[in-house]
């Protein structure tokens, strides 16, 4: 561990950090709680209306964020991925159906990562894909096979790891994985490997007073008080960026609401009318920047032995 904040360690209290930003760009019918739920010629997207507001508040405070988006919407919207590209964002990759990596297995997952490479090259040109979130944080240690998979198809840096299991949240969490960006050994997840050509920047988790809170974003974004999060989030700030994610539903005042069961239901739609004004408030008290760029300033290149 020791190695791993060498990098980037600053001295208690400071909060001059550059922390990363990214958009999971997907429809309010993707979310694994709901997918099923939702009939086909029921799935009206609503991302270029959906999206509108966090792409102005953004321009308005000059910050570049990293969009992984999902290549289901990508196909469908393919300006609008120009668009950010040309804006300066980063484009980086959600999957192509978000499906969970245990529900693809490896050939399919790797069928799909090429295909979403040949897809971005067709809107974009030439560029190449850095960076890769799985749907529903779904890297663990029986789905690692995926990160050599992201290395053989040039991929520089994973963002699925969620380090801790949270009460009441069964469908993802990996217990003892480290909470600030490492390289990440393409055989454990839970080592660090300084020698490896992928890096790891795992979703915001806090360890306070025994527990484990989450700090990176969707349900817990919207859940926490505002005060939690920033006092949480500097707290972070004190060794480590941290990294924070968001999805456009979860900032649509109109995104459809089904009837899903009690929990199910709060999970999904709890606090998205406030959000935006959270995000807003969040980018006035820290810094933020790319994934890829926060990731460069953070670890070394990998020792060459």
């Amino acid at each position: 561990m020791i190695g791993v904040l060498a990098g980037f360690w600053r001295p208690k209290g400071a909060l001059n950090l550059i922390n990363s930003l990214s958009i999971d760009v997907e429809e309010w019918f993707h979310p694994e709680l709901v997918r099923e739920k939702v009939a086909p010629e029921e799935r009206k997207g609503r991302i270029d209306v959906a999206i509108q507001p966090l792409l102005h508040l953004l321009d308005r405070y000059k910050v570049k964020a990293s969009f992984f988006f999902l290549g289901e919407v990508a196909s469908e919207n393919p300006r609008l991925v120009l668009q950010l590209h040309k804006e300066g964002h980063e484009i980086a990759s959600h999957g192509m159906s978000h499906h969970p990596l245990g529900v693809l297995g490896p050939e399919r997952f790797r069928q799909e990562m090429k295909e979403f490479i040949d897809l971005m090259q067709k809107i974009v040109g030439n560029i190449r894909i850095h960076g890769f979130r799985a749907p529903t944080f779904s890297l663990n240690r029986e789905t690692q096979w995926a990160l050599p998979i992201l290395k053989d198809l040039g991929f520089s840096y994973d963002a699925s790891l969620f380090p801790a299991r949270i009460w009441g949240n069964q469908l993802y969490g990996v217990e003892g994985a480290p909470r600030v960006p490492y390289r990440i050994s393409l055989i454990n997840l839970l080592k660090e490997d300084p020698h490896s050509p992928l890096m790891e920047f795992p979703n915001t988790v806090l360890s306070f007073g025994g527990m484990s809170i989450p700090l990176g974003g969707g349900f817990y974004l919207r859940a926490l008080p505002l005060w939690a999060l920033i006092m949480g989030l500097k707290r972070v700030n004190q060794f480590a960026p941290f990294n924070l994610y968001i999805h456009p539903w979860e900032i649509d005042p109109q995104t459809p609401r089904l009837p899903l069961a009690l929990k199910s239901r709060w999970i999904t739609y709890y606090g998205i009318d406030s959000t935006l004004k959270k995000l807003e408030a969040l980018l006035r008290h820290f810094s933020f920047s790319r994934v890829d760029e926060v990731l460069a300033s953070t670890l070394r290149t990998p020792s060459s032995g």
